[in-house]
């Protein structure tokens, strides 16, 4: 079995709880693993929100989707679902989505969005295999900001994504995507 959820949701988190009920409907379900560690866990809220601000210099759609294949390449099924979610909100349709895994073969992709996702890659594996060549065109494209956010974001979403995988944290049907019909 493993590391078995929080039933009660500590009394210091009832307040994210409460803010989750009300932007997603429902708990995130990681609260109740992260909740052994509340202060570590407000720190992780508080850098999501800080890079979730709307004020980022980074697209929201290319944050959702570096998101989206961080999340696929640490085969965590909460951050899928939910990353997923934010993917289909941000483009309007589940085309970005359901390429994304495939986004180097995929025509929906723009030149920013496949400069995003390649260093996701990257610096996503271990070892990191961001080269001097992709740095050169990642410092063309994006400021200096926009670039230590986008490494940020990374970073971020590799923690979380391998917290919730090795604990097994399961999706929680917040992407639900319709069947195409032949």
């Amino acid at each position: 079995m493993g590391l078995p959820p929080l039933s009660k949701i500590p009394f210091i988190l009832r307040p994210q709880a409460w803010l989750h009920r009300r932007h997603y409907g429902e708990v995130l379900s990681p609260i109740r693993w992260w909740g052994r560690i509340p202060f570590i866990f407000y720190l992780v809220s508080m850098f999501v929100g800080w890079l979730e601000r709307k004020r980022s210099p980074l697209d929201p759609v290319v944050r959702s989707l570096v998101s989206a294949r961080i999340a696929q390449m640490c085969l965590c099924e909460f951050c899928v679902d939910i990353t997923s979610m934010k993917v289909a909100e941000r483009t309007g349709s589940t085309d970005k989505l359901l390429a994304v895994a495939d986004w180097r073969q995929s025509p929906l992709f723009s030149d920013e969005e496949r400069l995003a996702l390649e260093y996701a890659e990257a610096a996503s594996v271990t070892p990191p295999t961001v080269d001097d060549a992709l740095r050169t065109r990642l410092a063309a494209h994006f400021d200096a900001q926009a670039l230590t956010e986008l490494t940020a974001l990374i970073g971020l979403q590799n923690l979380s994504a391998r917290f919730n995988s090795a604990l097994a944290i399961p999706a929680q049907g917040l992407c639900r995507i319709p069947e195409k019909r032949s």
